[in-house]
């Protein structure tokens, strides 16, 4: 006697609409890079992991600063000004250190072109390309 061959049962894929949403994450080499580059010492697994958490931390909680700030001033959209609140606010920006000094110390030169208006002949100013 034959047997009848069953076809072979695939778990059910879940749809986009099901699938939990993946929030944005800093690469893990980007922040390894940035912190051996300002700790000069060597680091364990373990810190590492704290400091990863921490960024993950920090940058939320800007999103939502900044977010807030857009908000109360009746917008949709974060724009640069609301930034520099912030950063005047946790006093990484004073009369002192004013936010184009920390692009020019801290920000490679492609990022300043695009961060600081630049006069150029005829009295244009041009403000990234």
């Amino acid at each position: 006697p034959l047997q009848q061959l069953q076809p072979k049962k695939t778990p059910k894929r879940l749809g986009p609409s099901q699938r939990k949403p993946r929030e944005p994450q800093i690469p893990r080499s980007m922040i390894k890079e940035i912190f051996k580059h300002f700790a000069k010492m060597p680091v364990t697994r373990d810190t590492f992991k704290i400091v990863e958490k921490c960024c993950e931390r920090y940058f939320k909680q800007m999103s939502n600063d900044l977010e807030a700030y857009a908000h109360h001033a009746g917008r949709k959209t974060v724009e640069a000004a609301d930034l520099e609140v912030l950063m005047r606010r946790q006093g990484l920006v004073t009369d002192r250190m004013p936010l184009n000094v920390l692009i020019e110390r801290y920000l490679p030169l492609e990022y300043r072109k695009l961060l600081i208006p630049v006069a150029v002949s005829g009295n244009k100013v041009i403000l990234g390309k």
